[in-house]
């Protein structure tokens, strides 16, 4: 089914419709016959006393009940989707029946919710009289959210009536103590669901800025405590609930969770061209909501904590604080000054605290367009606003969300809200952008242009918005930025030069032999000068932290450190400081002759005298143990060979370190088939349960003057390094260094292999026979 906004919304409605008139109909047939007061006995009802599949509800009788009911104390009251008019094709029925204390309850209750459980509809339902309902919507949250929405269906309305007012009334008179815990509610989903607008597969209803949060504001509103949603949220939340609609329809269940392998079927029922144009225009909703959220919130801390002092502190020109908010100095308007709108984000930034929303509208609305190029304070005013570091990010949201932004900077349109559909990634490239300038404000007090260094951090993949690779993009899209904000030539060279090469440190360092001086070489001839070193040595970090735990650890934080410390010599004019054969810990552990291991929380290390298939028996033994290689580097000094792992257990409980030291021990000594191990791990394995992209292997020319640098991409599963490490060994190549990273699910690593005689691979026969191997190991 291929649906829009308009018709799964009027869908909605009229299944809600649909529902009321078949629970009309099972009310009718379940109440004692003295309760029809106009003489008859609603015969009609009993058409729709057990039908009502959810393929086709009955539609017998009128929704809301009819006259003959009034002051009979009976009363069916709809709760949850159904009470918000809001019912998608999957979701469950929240029912309460309403009583004055009639004896019969008990057996009209059977004969409503038999017939629903017999539909294969789910159902939650309550009995409750009037007392009863108020005295649990006092103690239970869940209860009292559905209660103050609650919606007539059929029976007596002025039970329904009270039953809302009473809640609605002890609601609001003790706003201030469940509204804390309205909030603490909030904080605790949001903890545990993510944020809907950075997450692959978001849950529409419990992540921060889905379903729920829409209700928490209207919830807020029955307070009165603060205003309902606005326009742009009750667009968000309709298209969320047309998400979900569509959703239901694909999976023909209830599902909140738009998971990988539906999001092209849910893009398709929407109209939408595929799934990334779907994670957009949800991103887009999941960050509105979440956005009016926190507005609401500061709504409610003013009532929890009382008002704020109401003078006015001065905070930068034409800006002063006001009442705990930015807000504009008595008789400052916007209309004559373009870098007003950016002087008020720094100020905001600076000092921690938010902007009054009406300025911001007034900013948005008023401000005129920026002069090109921007003049000086403009410029100083952005990187001051990126130089508050953590507390730029809200502010720039503030910004954003009123559509100021894409006006500053036009190319910003192309990153807003979209989605990167990579585990390793946890924010969308805007987000992502804005993350890494603020923990880029960290280093501005470590290289010799801070301003560059901020204004660098924000542009870094401004060209994930262009088709081709987004570095390439990026530098084209960066110089013309920077010509706009007014930089002087050279300075928008660096600039272009570190967006460029902004991944140019990371990848080297985990993919290429340090000891090599074609690596060295290289990074120096890219960088060029030691300003740009530090500046790309510090954008490194920044852009690790702010893509993920898997992007960035201590073991790549070091690599980088030592990659930096060598070129920087190169670019000093004298050659590199030779890093030791061994560290003092190495060492220590090579004088054990034979082979020694260590293995310390998720760090392994294994020293043995170098022979081929060192690494990948390692790796097979760590395999064989359920532990994942996040991480590896191999190195040979001496006829020593080194190998570092960084691993964690596929799930559960570490191995017992004993254990795993014996078995690489056995491993090494050559008296344990770690083959037969593995063969039985495989065949106990689940296949992928989604399709992943084939693997990829590359032969990289030119990386080395020493050996033949192999990279090979492929999905992560156990195993993978030893059998590519076998593939290898079946060409009789020995690996001379190694670099294994793992990306989520995607492993990149990189092997510096030689043939036996110590040459790397010049004849084409052998370096398609290498490619074939590997890639048929993968597979």
């Amino acid at each position: 089914m291929r649906g829009d906004a308009r018709s799964y919304a009027a869908a909605r409605k009229e299944r809600a419709a649909d529902v009321d008139r078949w629970l009309t109909g099972l009310f009718r047939t379940a109440c004692p016959a003295p309760y029809g007061k106009d003489g008859r006995d609603n015969k009609e009802g009993k058409d729709g006393g057990t039908g009502g599949a959810r393929s086709g509800l009955s539609a017998v009788g009128a929704p809301g009940g009819c006259p003959s009911y009034a002051g009979t104390g009976l009363a069916l009251v709809a709760v949850g989707s159904l009470g918000r008019g809001d019912l998608a094709p999957g979701s469950d029925l929240d029912l309460v029946l309403l009583h004055s204390g009639q004896d019969e309850v008990a057996r009209v209750a059977d004969r409503l919710w038999y017939p629903i459980w017999d539909s294969g509809l789910g159902l939650d339902h309550s009995v409750r009289t009037v007392d009863e309902a108020v005295q649990v919507a006092r103690e239970d949250l869940k209860a009292v959210l559905g209660l103050i929405q609650a919606r007539h269906v059929a029976g007596d309305p002025e039970l329904t009536r009270a039953a809302r007012e009473a809640v609605l009334a002890g609601w609001r008179s003790d706003a201030r103590r469940r509204l804390a815990e309205l909030r603490e509610a909030a904080d605790k989903r949001a903890e545990s669901s993510g944020e809907l607008a950075f997450l692959l597969e978001p849950d529409l209803r419990d992540s921060r800025g889905g379903l729920r949060d829409v209700q928490a504001m209207q919830a807020v509103a029955a307070a009165w405590v603060a205003s309902a949603p606005g326009h742009r949220a009750r667009e968000a939340h309709e298209l969320l609930l047309d998400v979900r609609h569509a959703l239901h329809l694909v999976t023909a269940r209830g599902a909140d969770r738009l998971v990988l392998q539906e999001q092209d079927a849910v893009a398709a029922a929407l109209g939408l061209l595929d799934a990334e144009a779907l994670m957009r225009r949800l991103a887009e909703a999941g960050r509105t909501v979440a956005h009016a959220l926190d507005s609401t919130w500061r709504t409610v801390d003013r009532l929890l904590t009382g008002p704020a002092p109401r003078g006015r502190r001065p905070l930068a020109d034409g800006v002063v604080e006001h009442g705990g908010e930015v807000v504009l100095a008595r008789g400052v308007t916007p209309r004559t000054d373009p870098v007003l709108v950016l002087r008020v984000a720094a100020a905001a930034a600076e000092s921690g605290l938010p902007m009054a929303p009406a300025t911001v509208a007034l900013l948005a609305a008023q401000s005129p367009p920026m002069p090109v190029p921007w003049p000086a304070e403009a410029r100083d005013a952005l990187v001051a606003l990126l130089g508050a570091g953590r507390a730029a990010v809200p502010v720039w949201e503030e910004l954003d969300q009123a559509g100021v932004i894409v006006r500053l900077i036009p190319d910003w349109e192309r990153v807003r809200h979209r989605p990167q559909r990579n585990p390793v990634h946890r924010f969308t490239v805007d987000r992502h952008l804005i993350e890494t300038a603020a923990g880029a404000a960290s280093f501005t007090r470590e290289v010799s242009r801070p301003d560059l260094l901020l204004i660098a951090a924000l542009l870094h993949d401004v060209g994930k918005g262009w088709p081709g690779d987004h570095s390439t993009t990026g530098e084209v899209v960066a110089r013309d930025i920077g010509a706009r904000m007014g930089l002087p030539p050279a300075d928008v060279g660096v600039l272009a030069t570190v967006v460029r090469h902004h991944l140019l440190l990371p990848e080297t360092a985990t993919r290429r032999d340090l000891d090599d001086p074609v690596t060295i070489s290289r990074v120096a001839e890219a960088v060029g000068t030691r300003e740009v070193l530090e500046l790309l040595s510090a954008l490194a970090v920044a852009d690790g932290n702010a893509t993920g735990p898997a992007a960035w650890n201590a073991w790549k934080a070091s690599l980088v450190s030592d990659l930096v410390r060598r070129v920087r010599s190169v670019l000093s004019g004298s050659p590199p400081a030779p890093a030791p054969a061994l560290s003092p810990r190495q060492a220590s552990l090579a004088r054990h002759g034979g082979g020694a291991v260590r293995v310390h929380g998720g760090a392994v290390t294994v020293v043995a005298p170098d022979r081929p298939g060192l690494l990948w028996s390692a790796a097979g033994v760590l395999a064989a143990h359920r532990m994942v290689v996040r991480a590896a580097s191999a190195a040979s000094a001496a006829s020593t060979a080194v190998i570092e792992f960084s691993v964690s257990p596929e799930y559960g409980a570490p191995p017992d370190p004993a254990t795993l030291e014996a078995d690489l021990r056995l491993v090494l000594a050559g008296r344990l088939d770690i083959e037969q191990r593995l063969a039985r791990r495989s065949r106990s394995m689940r296949p992928a349960r989604v399709p992943v992209a084939p693997p990829r292997v590359n032969l990289v020319d030119d990386a080395s003057l020493t050996a033949t640098v192999v990279e090979v991409r492929a999905h992560d599963r156990p195993g993978l390094l030893w059998r590519i490490g076998r593939a290898f060994g079946e060409c009789n190549l020995d690996v001379r260094a190694a670099r294994v990273e793992t990306l989520g699910a995607e492993a990149v690593d990189v092997f510096y292999v030689v043939d036996r005689s110590g040459r790397p691979l010049t004849d084409a026969a052998q370096r398609a026979q290498v490619r074939g191997q590997v890639l048929a190991a993968l597979r």
